[in-house]
């Protein structure tokens, strides 16, 4: 027998280390050769190694959510063979971005045993549970809804997930609530202490967080915008859509944000520190906050200002849906130029969204409500929303701010200028 030490290759990007974030194998487990052996994470992408040859695994370099350097040794594996092997070339890996079922360890593959003849039925003991096929191992879910499970009892397998095949804690709660009988806990009662790594995703936000409010000395303005006849607009082109995208607040807010830039454009910017320079963006990527299971990701519209709102109502659904179900590639989650974050239904009065860095501001709309208000001497029903905007305030000053919300609450209370060339 000999042994295959398997170096972490150069997986590009200029990177100098990856971080692990899943094991696919264990120690004493034989493997193929291309059989799946460790997820690793860059930027934001996840990149699939795999094993370079058949054999046993002797070890493993590095725990869950630890830095690996590239060319060291990720994996040693024994061998067929007297002389031990020379490195073989790289393998071909695959990059994914960064997504939930990725970032969650699994358990332990079982080492391959001799297969038994299969018992003949009987009937099954009360306390004796079905083993779980291998490919339970492989449910969908996000480490928060894994460890939820675990805490309950509950077999992932079980639960009917999705349509796109994801468990999450809403799947979760119906689970527990058409089984309340079946002894598992239920879904209010008290849950003990746990502590929870902070690896993959959930590491790069809480590091890009920090930077970005140590760096930038951040300031919010923020301005209630009457949206009612913006609204009656999109409930006009909804109606006549034909085959078109059902229209969303979202595709109007940012036709009307493409359209004030070009007299802002420290807005529509990107500052580097190092350089000490603004680099201003003639065109409008903008990035859009999309929470997925896995945590916060930034998918980016590509040149928004050039797309119609139908388009932009297909670009957001498409990015969207390639986010939260893990499709999006790298390319399509960097080079934002500008930032729109809202959290819809749940957006409250007011936010103070932290800048995107290296962008220069983040613009986040509220939720829409009816109020009553005056207009001519009467009082009438009207429906408003607060506009947020959080600027880095080297670069961008309070008046040029307040200034740029005025002009896009002149559009947006305006709503036929968003179509006047």
């Amino acid at each position: 027998m000999a042994t295959y030490e398997f170096k972490l290759p150069d997986i590009g990007e200029g990177i100098a280390e990856a971080e692990i974030v899943a094991w696919h194998v264990a120690v004493g487990d034989v493997v193929e050769e291309d059989a799946p052996l460790a997820d690793l994470m860059t930027d934001k992408a996840t990149v699939e190694m795999t094993a370079p040859v058949a054999g046993r695994v002797v070890r493993l370099t590095g725990e869950v959510g630890e830095q690996v350097a590239i060319g060291s040794i990720l994996a040693v594996f024994e061998v067929e063979g007297e002389a031990a092997l020379e490195e073989a070339p790289a393998p071909v890996v695959e990059v994914a971005p960064v997504e939930a079922a990725q970032v969650v360890k699994p358990d332990p593959v079982p080492t391959p045993v001799e297969a038994t003849p299969e018992p003949a039925p009987v009937a099954a003991a009360a306390s004796e549970p079905e083993p779980a096929p291998a490919e339970r191992h492989r449910v969908l879910a996000s480490p928060a809804v894994r460890q939820r499970a675990k805490d309950l009892g509950i077999d992932l397998a079980e639960v009917k997930a999705a349509a796109d095949g994801r468990v999450r804690h809403a799947d979760l709660d119906a689970f527990l609530t058409y089984n309340a009988g079946g002894g598992y806990r239920a879904a209010g009662a008290t849950r003990g202490d746990e502590q929870v790594k902070v690896i993959g995703l959930r590491r790069r936000i809480a590091e890009n967080m920090a930077a970005a409010k140590r760096a930038i000395p951040h300031f919010t303005y923020v301005e209630e915008i009457d949206v009612t006849k913006l609204e009656a607009l999109r409930a006009d082109l909804n109606a006549t859509r034909g085959a078109k995208p059902k229209l969303t607040m979202l595709p109007l807010l940012i036709t009307a944000i493409c359209k004030t830039l070009p007299d802002f454009p420290m807005i529509n910017a990107r500052y580097d520190d190092e350089e000490g320079m603004v680099n201003r963006s003639g065109a409008v990527h903008l990035g859009m906050a999309t929470q997925t299971d896995a945590g916060l990701m930034v998918p980016v519209i590509r040149n928004a200002e050039a797309r119609n709102v139908w388009q932009l109502a297909t670009e957001i659904v498409r990015l969207a849906d390639a986010a939260r179900s893990g499709k999006a590639k790298s390319d399509e989650l960097s080079g934002s130029t500008l930032t729109i974050t809202s959290l819809g239904p749940l957006g409250g009065i007011a936010t103070t969204p932290v800048i995107n860095r290296p962008e220069v501001a983040i613009i986040g709309p509220n939720k829409v409500v009816e109020r009553p208000v005056f207009r001519d001497g009467q009082v009438v029903a009207a429906k408003l929303m607060n506009l947020s905007i959080s600027c880095d305030h080297r670069v961008v000053d309070g008046w040029d701010a307040a200034s740029f919300v005025q002009a896009l609450k002149r559009l947006i209370e305006t709503p036929a200028l968003l179509f006047v060339e």
